[in-house]
């Protein structure tokens, strides 16, 4: 063997043993500050490899491996890359720690309690990976507010609710205590009249029970009974026949538009949407003036779904109260408000569409209003 060959043997075994030892020390201090700042061990990781290298250059000099000009020159550029090394691992442990100081502040701000970050508050320089995360924390702060708001919201709304079926049961009752307590003292001389308004008044609590079993059932989840071809042409007819007499009643010109060559086939429950339905034409007829019009039109959209219109001539629903139409409890105006009822009607209709995977929505017209219900077609 010759005597160059021996000799890069033996630098290169210098070169492996001293880094060897080099990398030991480094796992031992990286173990010793795994709790410790991410700084300290990004520093630990980045100078250990420019350590090893230098510790290696220095013994092989000391063996004479290397002439004392060429060492010279490595040990000038190993101390410049140490110096650049040392400095550049400080300004990005420096960005690093600033920037999870800015995540920790992020996190708590999620909590509704704290003030959000103004949107133009500028932010710490931060790796893409911080800032990615920062940028999450934002989005999911913003859903948990929305969250919090429509959490509220339905609160508020269970309680307007609660208020007015208290008042609506109340009233009939009251009338039922004081005519049991006038049948008992004998005060009322016309018994049958007074068993029919007894039985009336028990007809309109019955009613508003069942409207109440029927938001709790729409509102719970899917239905329970089994979907069933149907067809809304037929269900709009059947529909606009029910309520025709009622409208000549009360004034109200009905008009029905659907096509004859589709029956606007789905799929769905047909007691749930022939009420859900019939709330919105019953809504439509008893808002709308004598000598108005109530149109009821049908048909299929361009992407295939089935489409039910229904409006009125009552006059608008104000702007702002658009939104809460269809919140259980809602209620307008007098005249907007059936005399009986308990503003669970439009509720329900909203359940009872959802339920079937559609969409419903509600605008004004010159005249009055219009709700718009959108079915999805039956896949045959």
């Amino acid at each position: 063997m010759s005597r160059v060959l021996q000799d890069q043997l033996v630098i290169t075994g210098i070169a492996v043993l001293t880094c060897l030892v080099i990398g030991t020390v480094a796992l031992g201090l990286l173990r010793l500050t795994r709790h410790a700042s991410v700084r300290y061990q990004m520093i630990i990781a980045v100078l250990a490899p420019v350590v090893a290298v230098a510790a290696a250059v220095v013994i092989n000099v000391r063996f004479m491996f290397l002439s004392g000009h060429d060492s010279g020159v490595i040990m000038l550029a190993l101390t410049v890359s140490l110096v650049l090394a040392a400095a550049l691992t400080l300004l990005v442990t420096r960005r690093i720690a600033a920037g999870a100081m800015s995540l920790g502040a992020g996190i708590s701000r999620l909590s509704p309690e704290l003030p959000a970050r103004a949107a133009g508050t500028q932010q710490t320089a931060m790796p893409a990976e911080l800032a990615g995360v920062m940028a999450e924390l934002d989005a999911t702060r913003t859903r948990l507010a929305d969250a919090r708001a429509r959490e509220q919201a339905a609160q508020y709304a269970r309680q307007q609710l609660v208020q007015h079926l208290s008042h609506d049961l109340r009233t009939p009752l009251s009338g039922l205590r004081a005519m049991a307590e006038a049948l008992e003292d004998g005060m009322i001389s016309d018994i049958p009249a007074a068993m029919v308004q007894i039985r009336a008044t028990v007809g309109r609590m019955d009613t508003l029970v069942a409207d109440l079993f029927e938001l709790s059932r729409v509102q719970g989840g899917p239905p329970a009974r089994e979907h069933k071809l149907l067809s809304v042409r037929e269900l709009v007819v059947d529909l606009a026949d029910e309520v025709e007499s009622s409208a000549e009643r009360s004034g109200v010109a009905l008009v029905v538009d659907v096509p004859e060559d589709d029956r606007l086939a789905i799929s769905g429950d047909a007691d749930d949407l022939v009420r859900a339905l019939g709330n919105l034409v019953t809504n439509a007829v008893r808002h709308t003036s004598r000598s108005g019009t109530v149109t009821i039109i049908a048909g299929r959209e361009p992407g295939g779904d089935v489409a039910v219109a229904v409006s009125d001539s009552c006059g608008g629903i104000p702007e702002p109260d658009l939104p809460k139409v269809f919140d259980a409890g809602w209620r307008g105006d007098r005249s907007r408000t059936a005399p009986d009822g308990a503003g669970l009607g439009l509720a329900i209709a909203r359940g009872v569409v959802e339920s079937h995977q559609g969409r419903i929505a509600v605008r004004n017209t010159d005249d009055g209003c219009r709700f718009d219900v959108e079915l999805p077609a039956h896949p045959g």
